[in-house]
């Protein structure tokens, strides 16, 4: 029977096992896929199906530039915190952030087919090794990459949030702007901005803050009865104050809370003799949007001792 990319492909969903060892299985049970799975579970190599299935909501965010200047941000969840300090684990990320930043996969699904450094393997392949390995489902959830500019990367508690900030800089020496980069980053690690500027702030979202906050004024009788002229530029202000919580730059810098983000890099620019822009920004909290699966331990224990 002939096997197909396809039917290796769906083999390697079922198990999390290596491609080339899926092509040997199918090959062995002449197409068939329980004898395929039976085949690769009596080689050991299947020990992770079960693994595989189990919600990975742990890990890593990791922020980094290479040495060719590519900033790179990445989120690998494990199962367990205890294995996301592994420096198996560790050491894998870092692997998998090198890939992003030198071979520039256009997604997870084509960095996982990329080649792993040091091997004629994939991602993908060295992935199901570490699960053999380290004993838990490994996942590559995302990933952003910054080719121009002057990234600057930042991870706090062991990379549990991880942040990278790209500039653009002119008429000032890159390294000179790291600092101020860095001074950025941890203002998006603890104040969380969902937009870079008040000008990326969609018309939609406006107008739904804006309905909002008449409803709020609606339900206030001291509010309610006063002219609609008055009540317009109340909402005026609430929108600006919108544009303070939510814009990064028009956010108060938490180091010196009396000017903006957008003052500070100003101020910073004028001071080194030249101009930053903050161009883009991204933050990964690691595991963020995931739902837990809450085991029942004592369930598990019962099934154990049938």
């Amino acid at each position: 029977m002939a096997i197909t990319a396809k039917d290796v492909q769906k083999l390697r969903e079922m198990t999390g096992v290596g491609m080339m060892d899926c092509k040997k299985a199918l090959v062995e049970a002449d197409g068939d896929f329980d004898k395929a799975i039976e085949w690769l579970r009596e080689k050991g190599l299947a020990a992770q199906t079960k693994k595989a299935g189990k919600v990975a909501a742990e890990g890593v965010s990791l922020a980094m530039v290479s040495d060719s200047g590519v900033g790179v941000l990445i989120e690998v969840n494990s199962q367990t915190d205890f294995v996301a300090k592994n420096d198996v684990f560790q050491g894998f990320v870092k692997d998998v952030a090198s890939v992003v930043a030198d071979q520039n996969p256009a997604d997870v699904e084509t960095l996982k087919a990329a080649t792993y450094p040091g091997t004629g393997r994939t991602v993908a392949d060295v992935t199901a090794d570490k699960v053999l390995a380290i004993g838990e489902n490994i996942q590559i959830r995302r990933f952003v990459r910054y080719a121009s500019g002057v990234s600057v990367p930042y991870v706090h508690m062991n990379g549990k949030v991880g942040v990278l900030v790209n500039l653009e800089v002119e008429g000032i020496d890159a390294g000179k702007v790291v600092e101020l980069g860095k001074d950025v980053a941890m203002q998006i690690c603890a104040m969380n901005p969902t937009y870079l500027d008040k000008s990326d702030v969609s018309q939609e979202v406006l107008d739904k803050e804006k309905e909002i906050q008449l409803a709020i004024m609606a339900n206030d009788p001291k509010m309610a009865a006063k002219p609609e002229k008055v009540k317009e530029g109340i909402v005026m202000g609430k929108l600006g104050k919108y544009y303070e919580e939510n814009c990064l730059l028009q956010q108060a810098f938490v180091k010196e809370n009396k000017i903006s983000v957008e003052k500070h890099v100003a101020a910073v620019a004028k001071e080194l003799g030249g101009k930053i822009t903050v161009k883009a920004f991204t933050r990964f909290a690691t595991g963020e949007g995931i739902e837990k699966a809450e085991d029942d331990f004592a369930a598990e224990v019962a099934s154990m001792i049938k």
